[in-house]
C-alpha cells in the first residue's frame, strides 16, 4: 500500500514538473569595435549586467569587445540581418546611408557636451525613425570626447596638413581629408596600432580616449585639442529580437538603455579630463591649436555644414532649427 502511495505521488510530481511553464532564456550577441577597457565598452557591459539582473536571467547579454565578432563597418548589417541581436555603431561612420547618420560628425556643429546634448534631443525623433525602418531600434546613444588632432609632426596650419597621411574612418573624416589635401587611407581602430607603428598614418582626427587605446603616444607625439566635434556611439537592438521579447523584459531592457545613456554621458565628460592627463604622462604633448588651425579648420567645417543641409533636404533644416531655437 505504501509502495503504491509513494509510485503515485512520485507519477504526479513528474506530471507537475512537465506541465509547468518553462521560463524560456533569451541569448544576445552584442558587438563592439572598441577594446573592453574603452568607457564604453565598459558602460556596455554594465547594461548587459543590469538585464541579466533586472529580468532574474531571463535575457542573457554577451558583449563581444574589439571587433572579436564583426568589423566595425560590419556590425549594423549583422544587426539589422540578425547576424547578431544587438550591437553598438559608430553613428557617424554610415552617413553615406543617411545623412542623419552623420549630423554629429559635422565640424563646428557642436563642440561642448551641453550643445552636443541638445543636438542629440533635436536629432533622436528622426533617429528613431531612420533605425526602425531599417529593422533596428535605438537603445541608447552615449557620446565621445570632443574631437582633436593626433599628428606625427608639428601641425600650425591647416596647410601643414598637405599629403600627410590621414586616418579615414567615416565620411566625415574622408571628406576633412579631401578639404584639407591630405592623403587619406581607410584605417578602422582595430588596425590603428600597427598602421601607426609601420607609419601608414601619420595623423588622425578623434579623441583622447582612443588615444590612450590604440597607444598613439608610442607613434604620434602631438595632440591639438581642437574640440571639432563630438561624435556617438549608439547601442542598438535587431527589431524582431527585441519584439519577442516579453512585456516585462522589454520593459527592463529600456529602463536599463536609460540608465546607460545617462551613465555614459556622465562617464564620457569625467573620463575626458582622466584621459588628456594620461596622455600627458604617456608623452603626448597637448596643444591648444593656433589661431591659423582654428580659422582653417573652421572653414572646412563651414564647407562640411553646407553640404550635409543639402544632402539631408527639408528633414535636415528641421533639425538644425530645432537645435538652434534649443540654446
Amino acid at each position: 500500500m505504501k509502495r503504491r502511495t509513494f509510485v503515485a505521488c512520485a507519477a504526479a510530481a513528474c506530471l507537475s514538473i512537465a506541465t509547468a511553464p518553462v521560463l524560456a532564456q533569451a541569448k544576445w550577441d552584442l558587438p563592439t569595435a572598441y577594446p573592453i577597457s574603452n568607457f564604453h565598452t565598459e558602460n556596455i557591459q554594465q547594461f548587459a549586467k543590469d538585464v541579466d539582473a533586472a529580468t532574474g536571467g531571463k535575457l542573457k547579454i554577451t558583449v563581444h569587445p574589439n571587433a572579436s565578432l564583426f568589423k566595425a563597418p560590419e556590425i549594423k548589417r549583422a544587426v539589422q540581418s540578425g547576424q547578431a541581436q544587438a550591437g553598438e555603431i559608430l553613428l557617424a561612420n554610415f552617413a553615406n546611408e543617411n545623412p542623419i547618420y552623420g549630423l554629429d560628425g559635422v565640424p563646428f556643429v557642436a563642440s561642448s557636451y551641453a550643445e552636443s546634448r541638445r543636438l542629440y534631443d533635436a536629432q533622436k525623433s528622426a533617429l528613431v525613425k531612420l533605425m526602425a525602418s531599417q529593422n533596428i531600434k535605438l537603445l541608447f546613444s552615449v557620446p565621445w570626447a570632443p574631437q582633436g588632432l593626433f599628428s606625427k609632426k608639428e601641425i600650425a596650419s591647416g596647410a601643414d596638413l598637405r599629403a600627410i597621411k590621414w586616418r579615414a574612418y567615416s565620411p566625415a573624416t574622408a571628406r576633412i581629408a579631401e578639404l584639407v589635401d591630405a592623403q587619406p587611407v581607410q584605417i578602422q581602430q582595430a588596425e590603428l596600432s600597427a598602421a601607426m607603428a609601420t607609419g601608414v598614418i601619420e595623423a588622425y582626427m578623434s579623441s583622447a580616449s582612443t588615444g590612450l587605446d590604440t597607444k598613439t603616444y608610442e607613434s604620434l607625439k602631438n595632440f591639438y585639442d581642437l574640440q571639432a566635434w563630438i561624435p556617438k556611439n549608439a547601442v542598438m537592438v535587431n527589431m524582431k529580437a527585441f519584439s519577442a521579447l516579453d512585456a516585462a523584459t522589454q520593459a527592463a531592457v529600456t529602463k536599463a538603455a536609460e540608465e546607460a545613456e545617462t551613465r555614459g554621458w556622465a562617464l564620457a565628460q569625467k573620463k575626458n579630463a582622466e584621459y588628456k592627463q594620461t596622455l600627458i604622462e604617456r608623452g603626448m604633448k597637448i596643444n591648444a591649436p593656433s589661431p591659423k588651425l582654428v580659422t582653417d579648420m573652421r572653414k572646412v567645417g563651414v564647407t562640411m555644414q553646407g553640404e550635409w543641409l543639402k544632402s539631408a533636404g527639408a528633414e535636415g533644416v528641421a533639425i538644425m532649427d530645432a537645435y538652434k531655437a534649443s540654446k
